[in-house]
């Protein structure tokens, strides 16, 4: 009997129960039901390419793809208490700076979404976002900020490019609504990964962003692969041929590929690379990869050079730089130059100073920096690109910079201090995501006379900066604009010792 009961009375909670969880569907679905606002004024720029419209009742929202003068319709994405973010559904009235896109696939691809504001409005907003980050995240004493380098090229300013072989093309809404009822054609693409969507590419024809031969070996990787039928890479599935080819096009006129395969497949892989070589001439060297993992990556894997050298040059002033497919450089050369020029201008070098430069990848800034130091130390965790570094040294008969393979704080101990020297100039380059807590307190314990932070997301650089003025101050600041039309800043700081 006491189990009967218990059997009811289980079963009288699980009804109970599940009425609730309906009942929270409900409370959730009402959540998420589609906010529309019709006619939000774009008012200014906030950062990250996202501009702020505000509501009747004083609530800002946040909005990606348009700019200050707008009016659009918006569809709110996220509801929150103080702040909401919405994408827009309808350009109600163009703002007076709007511009027309120069790419054909602008709006869809997901780069370069600036294309519709002049450049020198970019070029204002960007620094007016790198003043705004240090102010709220970093809280730090600022100098009058120098005005941002702008890049002399708009278009046509990268080295390097990396596009993707999909069996599923990415179809936009207008696409998917003209077939209407009927089944959607299974088509496979060569081009860019379609904003959050991992396995699906926006086909593109041509693209601005990289000098020619690139857009030629697009269309003829595109013709070959498809007359031949050959299958492009399943990321669902794991199957298929063609994954991905990188392109290089240096400013010294040469030209590197490296196709990417998932197939160690000779037959297929040398007719297909024999006839890119008779169609580009231009091509200066072909590689490839045999990629049979799950991820991009091909860091720890074989590059088979087809064709050439293995690498191809580049120069940053007089120096001359070999990089090969694995090789990391500045994808904006030109600009790259200027982001040195104003990070050794910042170091004030006079000849007689130990450098040290960490996260040094493959040596660029210290042996730009070079001429006007007495010692160079460079420190990377990444030991092939420690390789590079030394070889890129060498190169440039450079014999008084070392570099070191490793963590800062496991390397720079005192018996290492004592053999090179304490740095009498640091200049630290770190990733997106700043520098580690850890290695901020090991500066502050170098104590070195000068800092030149060079930062690729001046939101991670204001919270490091913040940490630093415990015994520096911040004497200049300079924002550098490597990339045209995308919302992405880099920005270079000098801090100098209390």
């Amino acid at each position: 009997m006491p189990k009967i009961l218990f059997l009811v009375a289980t079963n009288q909670l699980y009804t109970l129960n599940l009425h609730f969880i309906n009942h929270l569907k409900l409370i959730f679905l009402a959540k998420k039901k589609r906010i529309t606002l019709q006619d939000l004024t774009i008012n200014t720029y906030a950062a990250e390419g996202k501009s702020i419209g505000t509501m009747a009742d004083g609530k800002v929202v946040f909005v990606e793809n348009v700019i200050p003068g707008d009016v659009v319709d918006v569809r709110i994405t996220k509801n929150k208490k103080s702040y909401a973010e919405g994408k827009m559904t309808r350009l109600v009235s163009a703002s007076p700076l709007r511009i027309n896109p120069f790419c054909s696939h602008f709006g869809v691809c997901g780069g370069c979404k600036w294309q519709m504001l002049p450049y020198e409005n970019q070029l204002a907003y960007k620094q007016q976002q790198v003043a705004d980050q240090m102010r709220r995240i970093g809280h730090v004493e600022l100098p009058e900020m120098e005005p941002i380098a702008g890049s002399e090229l708009q278009k046509f300013y990268r080295n390097k490019l990396e596009f993707t072989f999909s069996n599923k093309r990415y179809r936009t809404n207008d696409e998917i609504s003209a077939i209407g009822d009927a089944e959607v054609p299974h088509e496979q693409g060569l081009g860019f990964h379609a904003p959050g969507l991992f396995d699906k590419v926006v086909p593109i024809q041509f693209c601005h962003l990289q000098n020619e031969p690139t857009n030629k070996i697009l269309s003829t990787l595109r013709s070959y692969t498809e007359q031949h039928q050959l299958p492009y890479y399943d990321f669902r599935a794991h199957t298929g041929y063609m994954r991905n080819v990188t392109i290089r096009v240096s400013t010294t006129g040469e030209v590197l590929v490296n196709l990417v395969m998932n197939e160690d497949d000779e037959a297929t892989r040398t007719p297909m690379l024999q006839h890119l070589l008779n169609e580009i001439p231009e091509i200066s060297t072909l590689c490839y990869t045999i990629n049979t993992k799950w991820n991009d990556s091909i860091y720890d894997l074989e590059v088979h050079t087809f064709s050439g050298k293995g690498f191809i040059t580049e120069k940053l002033e007089e120096f001359t730089f070999n990089i090969s497919p694995k090789s990391f450089f500045q994808t904006n050369t030109t600009q790259a130059e200027n982001l040195y020029r104003i990070t050794r201008e910042f170091a004030g070098l006079t000849g007689t100073e130990v450098l040290y430069d960490l996260y040094c990848g493959t040596g660029s800034i210290g042996i730009f920096c070079s001429k006007n130091a007495k010692k160079i130390i460079g420190i990377e965790v990444v030991k092939q690109a420690i390789e590079d570094a030394k070889l890129n040294a060498a190169q440039n008969s450079i014999e008084h910079a070392l570099f070191y393979a490793g963590d800062v704080s496991a390397i720079c101990t005192d018996a290492f201090f004592e053999e090179h020297g304490k740095p009498d100039v640091i200049i630290t380059d770190p990733p997106r995501a700043g520098m580690s807590e850890k290695l901020v307190q090991q500066l502050l314990k170098m104590r070195a006379p000068k800092i030149v932070y060079v930062s690729c997301n001046p939101a991670t650089q204001a919270r490091d900066l913040a940490l630093l003025t415990a015994d520096y101050k911040i004497t200049r600041m300079r924002p550098v604009d490597m990339f045209p039309h995308t919302h992405h800043i880099e920005n270079v700081v000098l801090l100098e010792l209390v």
